[in-house]
């Protein structure tokens, strides 16, 4: 477990794991609305040394991003329907591919999710502040 008390905090943290990713690595971003999630990727991104804007892909699924150390894939599966629509934009090409893939909202589809994904968990807690985050790194 790791705690930030910033979003600078957050983004960091976001930007080492960019910075270490190594080819084919699946994180599941987990936290309700409003939590940090695309501050932390935004950091990962960063890591990447991707200079694209990076925003969640609520609408698009999924947002390719390939001007960085490695392909960046984010996914943003809040809106999928049923496990139906991830077949349909291929998503086993991104989760088995050679690029770093975020999924946001990733319990939504828990059973598509490689085995070797590493789920964060980001939390508030307002009894520690309105930018702290307690965030949780896990592998199944």
């Amino acid at each position: 477990m790791i705690e930030t008390g910033s979003e600078k905090e957050t983004f960091d943290l976001g930007y080492s794991i960019g910075k270490e990713a190594k080819p084919g690595k699946v994180y599941a971003l987990l936290g309700d609305l409003g939590v940090g999630k695309t501050v932390f990727t935004k950091g990962v991104a960063a890591g990447l040394s991707i200079k694209e804007q990076v925003n969640s892909p609520t609408f698009t699924i999924v947002q390719v991003y390939e001007s960085g150390r490695l392909p960046f894939y984010h996914f943003d599966v809040y809106r999928i329907g049923d496990l139906e629509e991830m077949d349909e934009i291929g998503y086993e090409d991104y989760f088995f591919g050679e690029g770093l893939c975020l999924v946001e909202w990733a319990d939504l589809i828990k059973e598509l999710m490689p085995k070797e994904t590493v789920w964060v968990t980001i939390e508030k807690d307002l009894e520690k502040g309105f930018d702290y985050r307690r965030i949780t790194f896990q592998e199944e």
